[in-house]
């Protein structure tokens, strides 16, 4: 799939059947690198992308990443979103434990991005 801004390929390192990549034609590293015009036209694509998948590929689901910066698992320093069919039982896992945080820490946080 590809418009204007945005080029849609399968990715070669699969994590599953149909796992796309959406990528801005112009080089931006990452997401604090893109305007917000180019992240949307990236979005929107991956969108686009997903509706496709779960159409052709009758999937139950779909898991859409977009990592920025070494700390945040990118490995490829040019922005894409990853667009992931899912299936019950598919063998992908969550990418982190889910556990729910303390009122305190929620409230420092909030404290520190509200300053």
């Amino acid at each position: 799939m590809e418009n204007n801004e945005c080029l849609a390929f399968l990715d070669i390192f699969p994590a599953n059947r149909g796992h796309t990549l959406v990528i801005p034609k112009k080089h931006v590293a990452d997401i604090h690198h893109s305007d917000s015009a180019t992240y949307a036209a990236v979005a929107q694509m991956a969108k686009e992308v997903a509706d496709l998948l779960q159409g052709k590929l009758a999937s139950e689901g779909t898991s859409v990443f977009q990592m920025s910066g070494e700390a945040g698992w990118q490995t490829v320093f040019h922005l894409h979103m990853h667009v992931i069919p899912r299936w019950p039982n598919d063998g992908l896992h969550k990418p982190w434990d889910i556990a729910p945080a303390s009122e305190e820490s929620l409230n420092e946080v909030l404290q520190l991005i509200q300053k």
